[in-house]
């Protein structure tokens, strides 16, 4: 006789199995998002968080990092919302702003006023509520395997924002998606944002992530990406949570025919990071790129977890991952390039490159291939080390001191990632970021 042997919850999986409970009953939506979100609480309750006998989280495991589950924001009170007006990231880059306060979009921090011609953008609690035609587009890019971060976030998928142009339609200004965690309890945020590029739409969206030192709270965003035929976009993303905070974010993109789409993340913020990336090329002659720039010190454990699907032919692809990590700061990238059968004529290219400014830091860099066509050109590479002592003594002989030494070649390290940002304030606003992590690190 075979007993049936049931893992059992940690303290966080109990928690969130009885939140998952509580929200059962409490949001209510159309047909088809009800029936998603159940089927997403029920692979959780199965499955619950992942360890490192999953391959695709070895380097982060959840279920033992993961202590507690906090509780789920409340909607932000007059007090939270006054808190979240200073936290812009950019306040110098002129953008439409879509600001989300502990989850919730907050309509009087946001400027809907005057949108471009064929832009529709709608606070997603209201479109589910009301059962819009945009929200059949969520949950419509699904990932191979099981991913209990995307499962916690449609489980509680009520809040959020969708952006929709039509074809042809352009941005005049960067829209400017915040992320602001506000308060000095810790609680846990599920926010969903639907991103709808028609054919030969033009954007430029920025999505950044920012809250308190000192306060644990728990932020689990996911993205989803719809860019049709001949549209360009340029996406910088910006996480800098609360020193204390765990970020678990995720990006799911379907990427049409002969579309030129730019990703440039970068991670300098929260104790314990996870940022999943599904790019799904599935038209032909499309261009991808993607630039990430990592700066981690103390304990941070940031993990970059990255497929790029060509399932199209004469696409290409180019991947650079750049980290710094000092004090005993874990920097992971973990990085899967698949042509499918059929995707011939691809062009692929990934490299991954860490600088290890202490002993105690510690880089895990695991790119791959998985290649099913025989008419491609495809190379990943990674590399993991100190700074250049040859370098440094260039520098130190023309009498630099050790300390500004150090700092241009970090700065020059990271800067190869940040550098390729096309707009010209984000660019510098992140290269400035960037040199004041350097100062702070001095």
């Amino acid at each position: 006789m075979n007993a049936e042997v049931k893992p059992i919850r940690t303290p966080a999986e109990q928690a969130l199995a009885a939140a998952i409970e509580t929200a059962r009953a409490k949001f209510s939506s159309a047909k088809p998002v009800a029936k998603l979100r159940e089927k997403a609480a029920m692979s959780f309750l199965e499955s619950g968080l992942p360890h490192r006998r999953i391959e695709e989280w070895k380097y982060t495991d959840l279920r033992a990092l993961m202590r507690e589950a906090a509780p789920l924001a409340p909607p932000p009170d007059a007090a939270a919302i006054k808190a979240a007006k200073t936290l812009d990231p950019f306040p110098g880059i002129e953008a439409r702003r879509l600001v989300l306060v502990n989850g919730t979009f907050v309509p009087e921090l946001s400027d809907l006023k005057a949108l471009e011609a064929g832009l529709t953008i709608l606070p997603l609690a209201r479109a589910l509520a009301e059962g819009h035609k945009l929200t059949g587009k969520i949950g419509a890019i699904v990932p191979d395997t099981y991913d209990a971060a995307l499962a916690l976030n449609t489980a509680f998928l009520n809040d959020g924002i969708i952006i929709a142009l039509e074809k042809d339609a352009k941005t005049e200004k960067p829209i400017h998606i915040i992320h602001c965690n506000v308060g000095k309890s810790p609680v846990a945020t599920f926010a969903r944002a639907l991103i709808l590029l028609g054919a030969s739409a033009r954007a430029h969206i920025i999505e950044s992530f920012v809250g308190p030192d000192g306060v644990g709270y728990q932020a689990n965003s996911a993205l989803e990406l719809h860019a049709g035929d001949d549209s360009k976009l340029d996406f910088v993303r910006l996480q800098a949570e609360g020193d204390t905070a765990l970020h678990l974010a995720t990006l799911l993109a379907e990427i049409g025919a002969r579309v030129k789409f730019s990703l440039h993340p970068v991670t300098m913020g929260a104790a314990l990071s996870r940022f999943s990336v599904l790019l799904r090329f599935a038209g032909a002659g499309t261009e991808g790129k993607l630039a990430a720039a990592n700066l981690l010190r103390g304990r941070q454990h940031a993990d970059t977890t990255l497929v790029v699907d060509h399932a199209a032919p004469g696409c290409s692809s180019r991947e650079l991952n750049k980290s710094a990590l000092d004090g005993a700061s874990r920097g992971i990238f973990q990085g899967k390039i698949i042509v499918r059968h059929g995707a011939q004529k691809t062009d692929a290219r990934m490299a991954t490159h860490a600088l290890l400014l202490s002993d105690n830091a510690e880089s895990d860099n695991k790119p791959e291939l998985e290649i099913f066509a025989d008419d491609v050109q495809c190379g990943h590479g990674a590399t993991s080390g100190a700074l250049d002592e040859t370098l440094l003594f260039y520098f130190l002989a023309r009498g630099i001191p050790r300390e500004q030494a150090e700092a241009l070649l970090i700065q020059s390290f990271v800067g190869e990632a940040i550098e390729t940002i096309a707009h010209d304030g984000l660019r510098e606003a992140l290269m400035e970021r960037a040199s004041n992590w350097l100062k702070e690190r001095g």
